[in-house]
């Protein structure tokens, strides 16, 4: 498959999406959408398929849940701009900034369909076997995407979503969020969200609930 990134066709989404209240909507509203990056000269693209919404409030799965640390301090900025944190010491996992600031809430994306520069995604993997940017710290390391671009301007040029001008119809899966079982009873919350039938999601969905 070929994508061009062709204004007529894709528009660039503006900062008032990332800004709404409710973070679990736009978790759902960035199903679809095309992750963009550019980096080293490289653009590389691909549509999300997966996402899990986290609250700044009252959400013991959230980094920011009842605590302010310099690492959490992008999360309360402003809605529009990139989160990312290093799991393990080794994944590069990023989360899309919302609701306006103070407020902490963020989006993480777990999984893209390649679509613009996958040779360059191979490179990066290191032709590893397997999908090539399924699950959050594999698609990070696909797109070029680091720690040290927490606190990009999604709205700028080197990291940003984008949208069809025309919209594309989608069946969302929802299930409860992996690998949150430290959250206790917030573990259950229905906040995963995936593209039904989409090969390229991270895990199967197991409730099958459709929203």
């Amino acid at each position: 498959m070929v994508f061009e990134i062709n204004t007529s066709v894709y528009e660039k989404l503006p900062r008032s999406f990332y800004q709404r209240g409710d973070v679990v909507q736009i978790a759902k509203d960035l199903l679809g959408k095309v992750l963009v990056t550019r980096v080293d000269g490289h653009l590389t693209a691909g549509k999300i398929v997966e996402t899990e919404a986290y609250c700044g409030r009252g959400d013991k799965a959230c980094h920011a849940n009842g605590k302010r640390t310099p690492r959490t301090e992008i999360m309360y900025g402003d809605g529009g701009t990139a989160y990312v944190y290093l799991c393990y010491g080794i994944h590069h996992l990023f989360n899309v900034v919302t609701n306006v600031e103070g407020m902490a809430d963020a989006v993480l994306i777990r999984a893209l369909e390649p679509m613009q520069g996958i040779d360059t995604m191979n490179e990066r993997r290191n032709f590893t076997k397997g999908k090539l940017s399924s699950g959050p710290g594999t698609l990070s390391q696909a797109l070029g995407i680091h720690v040290s671009m927490s606190g990009e301007d999604l709205c700028d040029d080197k990291i940003w979503i984008m949208e069809r001008s025309e919209s594309e119809t989608i069946e969302i899966l929802i299930d409860t969020r992996i690998g949150v079982e430290y959250a206790e009873e917030d573990a259950l919350k229905p906040w995963r969200f995936v593209i039904a039938g989409n090969k390229f999601v991270s895990k199967p969905v197991k409730q099958k609930k459709s929203g």
